[in-house]
C-alpha cells in the first residue's frame, strides 16, 4: 500500500482503514520456479496426450511421476495456459442424399394398407382411418 510508504502510518492502521487483513498485505507468492516446472510438464503432457483432460494429466503427474502438488494449484496453471479450451469438435458424418419421393400417378392415390373394420378380430375395435 502506498499509504504506508507515503504517509508513514502503521501497517495495522492502514489495513484497518482499507478493510484488508494484515496477512493479505504481507502475502507474497512463492515457488515461481515450481510453477514454471508445472507449466512445462503440463504443456509437454498435453501435446503428447491430446485426448487427456485435466484429470488424467494431474493423476499422471501425481501417481506416475510422483509430484505432490495440490490439484488446485495445477488446475490454476492449466487454466492460465488455456489448456481447458483445447477440445476439438467432433467430425460430422456426411449423409447421403435421400432418394427422391415417388410422385403418385393418379390424384388421391395413397399408399395406405387396406382398412380393416374389425372384421378379422371381432373382439377388438379398430379405429377407422379416414381417407
Amino acid at each position: 500500500m502506498k499509504v504506508v510508504a507515503i504517509k508513514g502510518i502503521s501497517i495495522a492502521l492502514a489495513c484497518r482503514a482499507f478493510d484488508v487483513s494484515e496477512t493479505c498485505y504481507r502475502y507474497s507468492p512463492k515457488l515461481d520456479d515450481e510453477n514454471e516446472q508445472i507449466a512445462d510438464l503440463l504443456l509437454g503432457l498435453t501435446k503428447a496426450k491430446k485426448t487427456w483432460g485435466f484429470g488424467l494429466c494431474f493423476l499422471y503427474l501425481r501417481n506416475v511421476q510422483g509430484h505432490v502438488w495440490s490439484h488446485k494449484r495445477v488446475y490454476r496453471i492449466y487454466r492460465e495456459f488455456e489448456l481447458n479450451f483445447r477440445i476439438k469438435p467432433r467430425k460430422r458424418h456426411k449423409r447421403e442424399k435421400p432418394d427422391e419421393l415417388a410422385v403418385p400417378e393418379l390424384p388421391n392415390d395413397c399408399w395406405m394398407s387396406p382398412r380393416t373394420d374389425g372384421v378379422d378380430t371381432p373382439s377388438r375395435r379398430h379405429r377407422n382411418v379416414p381417407r
